[in-house]
Parts: structure tokens; C-alpha cells; sequence
């Protein structure tokens, strides 16, 4: 019955769901109509909103396609593929690959969503290449399927931003003083749904392999990475490229600046940091600046999704949290009609699931934060709810909906060379089980 209802969810996807791009494209008209129906902005305010938002995520686009290309350019080194090959190695069948894959990038992306997303993508390749009969497509939404628990995480955006002073702004007055990650990150609720998560969803996973008639595996020669390129070296340039001197100063500064950053910071793992880490890790493991520099030529093919996309999520974020005096932004309008059902015991589910709402079509952390944290936060302390618990609700609905929303799976499938058809059918089920989780934790616990 299960593996019934999994292949009718992947046989629904592969029917209906069309290319990411349009996809977005939906979303921005289904956004602009529903704004103006529901805010009373007029449809020439609505198009102001969306080309204001349009390039608002440039610096966010732009850091994701480093994600993409660092963590791809520093798993063709060598050293890293060996260690890929390894933990591979200890899965002999399909259904073991396809757990070990699943716990993995799960745990990679409590301690860093964009090293979790990368690292899930990279170890499920490497799986392909080793068991026979996986079925590819699977592998692939269960390393994506690890990124659920990123905002219950070390890099959670939301309880993170509460933890400082700065954070303060957008919880409307409803916090005087910053939370502690042992009341968001660390507290019991959270950990319970982390933990809860990271045992069932690999079981889970592996339970939704299809049968050996229905699995789609891939050729593991088209994976397989060329062989390691040799290099003439005749010229002063060619020197130059290959010299072991400069590959040691830039590799001096990089560590150096990394190093000085965790003295400074504690384990606090941004985006650019991740990124400056995979950069310099890389050019580590590879070395040789022109092998370096061919490396990332090669991974910057997969970039194209992210590039093409980013700037249309940007303006339907920009719609989406638009408001022209006397009116309510869409999101305020979605997350004031939640408010308005609630009660004390209810309050934390109903914010859960605004916000997973919202998150399909404001897919930031952030963005999201910036829109629903001035509205819930106030209201949760209205009705007696702990801060600490409507935050993590908020940040909980985030990453929930990241399920069927292709935004962030695109470096995924960049690395794997799939489309999101090919995995969401697969990510249906596993926003069921996180659903049903969250949703018990919030209202319970």
C-alpha cells in the first residue's frame, strides 16, 4: 500500500509538475492576483512591487552558485572522492544506500544547511556509482530530503537571528531581551522533532525504494569523473599556473582569515564562511591552481538553474511582502487569518503551518522572518505562547514546505543532473512524515 501510494506520488509529479522555471512563473502570476484580490492594491502597484523585489536576492543568488560551485570543485579532488568512495562502501544493497544517504545529509544540514545540501548530493552520487539497482531519482530526494531539519539547525536563520540584539527589530516588540539557543535550537521541542526526523525519514526512505520493475538507475559510467588530467608545463605561464609558491600564499591567507574568523565568532557558520571554507578546502585538496581552476570551470555548468531563477523568486518575495499605506502585504494577510483561529493551545500549530504556506512562496529564511516575525510574535505573546516556541514554529513551517518547493533544490540537482520532477514525487512523503511531526510536536509538547 505504501510503495502504492509513493509510486502514485511520483507518477503525479512526473504528469503535472513542469520545469522549475515555470513553475516560478506560476507562482508570480498566482501571487499577483491573489495580492490584488485580497490586499486591494491596484495591479500597477503590484508590478512596482514585484521589479522592486526583482533584484533583491543578488547577493543570496550569487552565494548560492559559489555553494554549488565550491562544494562540486572540491569533491573532484581526489582525496575528497576517496572519501566519498568510502562511506559509500559500507552500503551493500539499495536499501542500505539509501539510509545511510538519507541519515547523512540530514545530519550534514542540522550543522550547515549549504554544506548539508552539497554534501547529501555528492555521497548519493558516489552511491550510484557503487550499489547496483539503486533507484537514482530516490537517492537524490533523500539527500534534498535532509535539508528539512536546516532551521532546527547550527545555521537555523531564525533562532540565530533572535539570539542577538539586532534580531529584535522584526518580532514587533514581543521580545525585549534575545533568546538563547538553548530555548530555540537546543530546547526539548526542537530537539525532539530533530531527533524524530532523523530517525524516521531514513526508515521512511528507504521503505519508498520501488520495486526492481519500477527503479530508474543511472549508466555509472555517466557518472564516472574523467580521469585526472596531466598537464605540460613548457612556458613561464605554464609555471606560473602550476607554481607550488603561489598555490602556498593564497592557501596562507585563506586558512589564516578561516581560522581568525572561528577565534572571533565561535562556531558560527554563515553562508560566506561555508563558502570561503569549501573555496580554500578545495584549492587544498587539488593542489594545483590551474587543475583548480579547470575544476571549476567544469562545475559551474550545473549553476544555470539558480542564475535563470533566483531574480523571479526575488519579485514574487517582493509582491508577496509588498503594502502601500492603508493596506497589508499578502503574507501579512495569510498570517493575520491564522491569527485570527487561534488560541492559546493551537496558537504554535497554526503558526507552523502559515508559515509553510508562506514558504512556498517566500522560500528566504529571512524573508520569511521579516514578514511573519512583526505579526506572529506580537500575537503569540498575546495569548500567553513562549516567544522561543513561535519563533521555532515560524522557522519549523520554513523548512517544511522547502519539500515541494524546487528553489532550493536546485544545487542538488545541479550536482545530480536531474530535474525537479524527477525527485519531488519522493519529497511528497517526506513532507508528510515532517508534517505530521511538527505538527504533533507544536500542538503537545
Amino acid at each position: 500500500m505504501f510503495k502504492k501510494f509513493t509510486n502514485g506520488c511520483v507518477a503525479l509529479v512526473n504528469k503535472y509538475l513542469p520545469d522549475p522555471f515555470l513553475f516560478a512563473i506560476i507562482l508570480n502570476a498566482i501571487v499577483f492576483i491573489a495580492a490584488i484580490i485580497f490586499t486591494g492594491q491596484g495591479p500597477l502597484t503590484m508590478v512596482k512591487h514585484w521589479g522592486n523585489g526583482f533584484w533583491s536576492l543578488l547577493l543570496f543568488s550569487m552565494q548560492m552558485v559559489l555553494v554549488l560551485v565550491f562544494g562540486s570543485a572540491m569533491a573532484q579532488a581526489p582525496l575528497f572522492k576517496n572519501l566519498l568512495k568510502k562511506i559509500a562502501s559500507f552500503a551493500k544493497t539499495p536499501g542500505s544506500a539509501i539510509l545511510i544517504t538519507t541519515f547523512i545529509a540530514t545530519l550534514a544540514c542540522w550543522i550547515n544547511w549549504g554544506f548539508g545540501l552539497i554534501i547529501g548530493a555528492l555521497l548519493a552520487r558516489e552511491m550510484a556509482k557503487q550499489v547496483e539497482g539503486v533507484d537514482y531519482r530516490l537517492l537524490i530526494a533523500s539527500a534534498y530530503s535532509g535539508f528539512l531539519v536546516w532551521h532546527g539547525g547550527l545555521s537555523g536563520s531564525i533562532p540565530l537571528t533572535i539570539a542577538s540584539e539586532t534580531g529584535l527589530v522584526a518580532t514587533g516588540g514581543a521580545l525585549s531581551a534575545p533568546k538563547p539557543t538553548s530555548e530555540t535550537i537546543f530546547s526539548p521541542l526542537n530537539l525532539t522533532i530533530v531527533i524524530s526526523i532523523l530517525i524516521l525519514m531514513p526508515i521512511v526512505t528507504r521503505a519508498m525504494h520501488p520495486t526492481p520493475d519500477k527503479t530508474v538507475t543511472i549508466d555509472p559510467s555517466l557518472l564516472h569523473d574523467e580521469p585526472l588530467k596531466k598537464y605540460e608545463i613548457k612556458t613561464p605561464a605554464d609555471k606560473l599556473e602550476h607554481s607550488k609558491i603561489l598555490w602556498l600564499i593564497l592557501l596562507a591567507f585563506g586558512f589564516i582569515y578561516i581560522f581568525y574568523y572561528f577565534s572571533e565568532n565561535g562556531f558560527n557558520l554563515s553562508l560566506d564562511i561555508v563558502n570561503m571554507i569549501f573555496l580554500f578546502v578545495g584549492i587544498l585538496l587539488h593542489g594545483d591552481l590551474r587543475r583548480y581552476i579547470d575544476a571549476i570551470s567544469e562545475a559551474t555548468a550545473g549553476a544555470s538553474g539558480i542564475i535563470l531563477q533566483f531574480p523571479f523568486y526575488a519579485g514574487i518575495m517582493g509582491m508577496m511582502t509588498g503594502a502601500v499605506e492603508g493596506t497589508t502585504s499578502l503574507a501579512g494577510v495569510i498570517s493575520t487569518a491564522f491569527v485570527n483561529i487561534s488560541n492559546e493551545h493551537t496558537f504554535p500549530l497554526f503558526t507552523f503551518l502559515s508559515a509553510g504556506i508562506v514558504n512556498i512562496f517566500v522560500p528566504s529564511g529571512g524573508g520569511q522572518w521579516a514578514v511573519q516575525g512583526p505579526i506572529m510574535m506580537p500575537a503569540g505573546a498575546e495569548l500567553g505562547v513562549p516567544a522561543a516556541k513561535t519563533a521555532m514554529a515560524i522557522a519549523w513551517g520554513d523548512a517544511w514546505t522547502n519539500m515541494i518547493q524546487p528553489f532550493w533544490a536546485l544545487p542538488a540537482l545541479g550536482i545530480a543532473g536531474l530535474g525537479a520532477r524527477d525527485i519531488m514525487g519522493y519529497c511528497i512523503i517526506t513532507l508528510l512524515l515532517s508534517g505530521a511531526i511538527a505538527s504533533v510536536a507544536f500542538l503537545l509538547l
